[in-house]
């Protein structure tokens, strides 16, 4: 047990691990658990679906939905009637408060940013562009794509620590109430990225009625509303939009998601859900750079999914790619890192895409660069933090869907021995740290 090694024991233990890490760098292995992609075999499922559904309907000669309008051709900037209704039930929502895009949620999520900048939104005095500076909250660890994105737009990042239950609403209440250039917040709000937590029916309150700037904007992002992955439980989210319509602030949200990971992730659709006003003031500048999104591909997505209970069967199917995936990952962590609990910890989600493992302070660079020259790609440590910084070096991302599941177990053993090796160096340069 690493609680009874000392000095030399620990030295042993390093030279073991180290013989092990030498052996598969010798394998000259190549392994990627970096991105939260569904596996071949699951685009293939989804393929085949798609593909009996065109058959069966005919699609390329008939492309006419409940729009009466040829999918083919221009129109709709909003997007067609079947999937606006398909979505607002899945979010409990109405129709109108729907607006369906080409493939790419993080497209829309950026095409808002820069309609802020540049014009503002119907609640600001001027556009968030001529303000002296912007400022973004970013619950940490996040998603590293919004951070990026509104760093490359000239947002100052504010790190807000993550919890269980959500972002620190303390912190954030103070924030949005004291600066009113904070113009906006990250929230993956339901088995958030990296983390897998679940926001709580209070923390979703307190964001929608919380004190801001009246331009104030929370980019919801719920990627994963659908992505499920404990068998028979079904976890769900406050409706952010319908409460902050109730506490007086009916703008403040733009809610994202796609079908990114529902059906092909270069080849869905996205989405924005928002006050029908938000919608409304949204198609009125976006009339300005498109005529319509890819109607043909919305089509052929009504065609496979007619209503929410299609959706909700087709991803228990879908999970069954990825549960035993998480369950080889959670299982060999507990097996190989039982005797360093001590020194770190790793989340155990019940959805989404992936799992934290937080390692001890000053080894997450190290731990990922032994696994990158070993063969083994992983999220960048830090990247899951504003400006790519963790301020305790300790978060690492994994990803465990893409791979199958011999190549899972060969990267999570790369994984948790750069883990061990990390851990020992760092505790044989702090001898005084033992634990008696």
């Amino acid at each position: 047990m690493i609680l009874k090694w000392d000095f030399m024991n620990l030295k042993a233990e390093l030279e073991k691990e180290l013989k092990v890490y030498n052996e598969f760098k010798n394998k000259n292995i190549k392994l990627d658990i970096s991105r939260g992609k569904p596996a071949s075999e699951q685009i293939d499922f989804v393929s085949d679906i798609f593909q009996k559904a065109e058959t069966e309907n005919n699609f390329y000669m008939q492309r006419k939905g409940q729009d009466k309008l040829d999918v083919g051709n221009y129109g709709l900037l909003a997007g067609i009637s079947e999937l606006r209704h398909l979505f607002a039930d899945l979010l409990d929502l109405e129709d109108d408060n729907l607006f369906i895009g080409g493939n790419s949620s993080l497209n829309l999520m950026y095409d808002l940013l820069v309609l802020n900048i540049m014009f503002g939104n119907q609640d600001s005095e001027m556009p968030w562009g001529k303000l002296e500076s912007m400022k973004m909250l970013c619950p940490s660890p996040g998603y590293d794509r919004h951070f990026m994105m509104a760093e490359h737009l000239g947002f100052d990042l504010i790190s807000v620590p993550m919890r269980e239950d959500g972002p620190d609403m303390d912190i954030v209440e103070s924030l949005v109430a004291n600066f009113p250039n904070i113009k906006g917040i990250w929230c993956t709000p339901l088995y958030s990225n990296p983390d897998g937590f679940v926001y709580s029916d209070k923390t979703v309150e307190r964001l929608a009625k919380m004190e801001a700037a009246k331009d104030f904007r929370i980019f919801w992002d719920n990627a994963y509303f659908t992505h499920h992955l404990v068998e028979g439980k079904v976890n769900r989210i406050a409706n952010i939009i319908k409460l902050s319509e109730q506490y007086g602030n009916p703008n403040r949200v733009y809610q994202f998601s796609s079908t990114s990971k529902i059906t092909f992730p270069g080849g869905g659709v996205s989405l924005i859900a928002s006050s029908k006003d938000n919608i409304d003031y949204i198609l009125s500048h976006f009339k300005y750079k498109t005529i319509s999104y890819d109607k043909m591909n919305m089509y052929r997505h009504a065609l496979v999914f007619k209503t929410k209970e299609d959706v909700e069967s087709h991803m228990e199917k879908l999970a069954k790619f990825n549960r035993p995936k998480f369950d080889l990952t959670l299982s060999i962590l507990e097996k190989e890192l039982k005797d360093y609990e001590k020194y770190l910890f790793y989340t155990k989600p019940e959805g989404g895409y992936f799992v934290s493992l937080y390692t001890m302070s000053n080894c997450a660079k190290k731990t990922y660069n032994l696994c990158k020259d070993a063969g083994l790609i992983m999220t960048t440590a830090g990247d899951t933090f504003p400006y790519g910084i963790d301020p305790n070096d300790s978060h690492l991302r994994i990803a465990p869907t893409f791979p199958d599941l011999k190549e899972l177990e060969n990267a999570l053993k790369l994984f948790v021995t750069c883990v061990k090796i990390a851990i020992l160096e760092e505790l044989i340069n702090k001898q005084d740290n033992f634990i008696e």
